[in-house]
């Protein structure tokens, strides 16, 4: 798919159960719109705790900012508290966040869990559990992680557009002119 750019800097949130295909989904959103990805677990993974870990994230995310540049984000958002402090940072960042909830059967995601980090099914069925699916109020955009990148992408693009009214540019209505010729 073609890489677009966006005309404010909007922050695309992923959100779903292990193994949902938030990682996929955040992957192609970030070379679509030719974005920075951000995965909270790799900081995780190279920080000597998570206090650090967070430290170092919010100090990324505030010198992208400063880049006016849109951003994908796969971070913890298994909670509703955690999805509305992380929408507050990303607003006082300049960012219009978008969260992406990407869903899949409980079947299809435990599998691809075990494959892709060696979840076992008590291990995914412990993080199903205490993952809260997103609000209305949160205005997510409702994805299948088992349909094709491009059928969902339309979906993204759609709520990042806004409505076509406000997309269109309004031409001006030429004045009506009554040329009579009287012969």
């Amino acid at each position: 798919m073609k890489s677009l750019s966006l005309s404010e800097p909007h922050a695309i949130v992923m959100v779903g159960i292990p193994g949902s295909g938030k990682t996929f989904f955040a992957e192609k959103f970030a070379e679509t719109f030719s974005a920075p990805y951000l995965e909270a677990a790799l900081y995780r993974h190279f920080a000597s705790d998570d206090t650090a870990a967070e430290k170092l994230f919010q100090h990324t995310l505030s010198q992208l900012a400063k880049t006016k540049q849109s951003v994908v984000l796969e971070v913890d958002t298994d909670s509703r508290t955690k999805r509305t402090e992380l929408a507050k940072s990303l607003k006082a960042h300049g960012y219009t966040p978008l969260f992406v909830w990407v869903q899949t059967d409980m079947k299809t995601s435990a599998a691809r869990s075990k494959k892709a980090y060696n979840m076992s099914k008590d291990e995914h069925a412990d993080r199903v559990k205490h993952f809260s699916p997103p609000h209305d109020s949160e205005k997510p955009v409702v994805i299948s992680g088992k349909h094709t990148y491009a059928t969902q992408a339309r979906m993204i693009l759609k709520r990042l557009s806004g409505p076509r009214s406000e997309m269109i540019a309004k031409k001006p209505v030429p004045e009506r002119q009554n040329n009579v010729v009287l012969r």
